[in-house]
């Protein structure tokens, strides 16, 4: 026989939870939020739902405009290019080249940033004064220009773009983890831990980085959308994915000397990084919004 339950006890979501209930309720952050998993899927699973190989061409179908076109091919839904290449499956596979590896670069500077972030936030003195005012130095710089120099160090090249940008985004995170481990530490209840007799990096793990998390996403996103624009850029330039890679911002760069007899080369994948961008975004500001509701409330 089933036990009732006397006594009747409120449940407190957690801050992770209050914070998803405030995002859902924003259309526009669930629009966002729905294209940057369509983007994360399409990354993933990109080489399994291909139509075909991003690099092998057809020279019988060189230039074909996209189907909606009255001399387009529904066998090519987005046309080919100049060397009869898929443009479709080469955006696909691009999702993964630029959209999946700016994922990658913002989890492994995220990680680096807030250990190097929380380990500064503990000491005082000339090291922490050196440190501040030389993360200053370096976030005066612009990161793209960062990663340009980075690359031209190292050589050209998708791995060497990939190491150049997640450098760059270290430091941001290591600013951001800084300030707001040193902001959480003068709380009350930090106190009350320390007075429990717990140490600075139990007080880390177990109070500070449950309050923090939502801040470190926020600025993940931002960095994302900037680490996607940095990849694409690097591509474009020459200095980052090189060719037959299918790589955005590679493909636009392949395709500006045909703009004129074959804008869909260059506007497609303008695009696929405009819509990238956005979503990222629109995340991006979704969090931060319900972070300030849930705050004021």
């Amino acid at each position: 026989m089933a036990r009732e339950k006397v006594y009747l006890e409120e449940v407190f979501p957690s801050p992770f939870m209050q914070l998803w209930a405030i995002f859902r309720k924003t259309p526009v952050a669930m629009l966002g939020f729905c294209c940057f998993t369509f983007l994360v899927v399409l990354a993933i699973f990109a080489p399994i739902i291909a139509p075909y190989n991003p690099i092998d061409g057809n020279l019988d179908m060189i230039l074909v405009p996209p189907a909606w076109h009255e001399d387009g091919n529904v066998s090519y839904l987005l046309g080919t290019d100049d060397l009869g290449r898929d443009m479709l499956s080469r955006l696909m596979y691009g999702t993964s080249l630029t959209f999946g590896l700016s994922f990658i670069v913002v989890v492994f500077s995220l990680v680096i940033g807030v250990v190097i972030g929380s380990l500064s936030a503990l000491t005082s003195g000339f090291k922490s004064s050196f440190l501040n005012h030389f993360l200053d130095v370096v976030l005066s710089i612009p990161s793209l220009l960062l990663a340009i120099i980075i690359v031209a160090i190292l050589g050209p090249g998708i791995s060497n773009t990939v190491w150049a940008v997640a450098i760059v985004f270290i430091p941001q995170f290591i600013h951001i983890t800084r300030y707001a481990v040193k902001e959480e530490f003068r709380k009350d209840y930090v106190l009350a831990s320390r007075l429990d007799g717990a140490s600075n990096f139990r007080i880390l793990y177990y109070s500070v980085f449950p309050n923090i998390v939502e801040r470190l996403m926020s600025q993940a996103t931002l960095a994302q959308s900037a680490a996607i624009l940095d990849i694409a850029t690097l591509g474009f330039l020459g200095l980052g994915a090189q060719i037959p890679l299918p790589e955005w911002g590679s493909i636009l760069a392949n395709g500006l000397e045909r703009f004129y007899i074959a804008p869909w080369t260059v506007y497609l994948p303008g695009l696929a990084i405009l819509f990238a961008v956005v979503a990222t975004n629109l995340v991006g500001e979704g969090i931060r919004h319900a972070l300030k509701l849930r705050k004021d409330n």
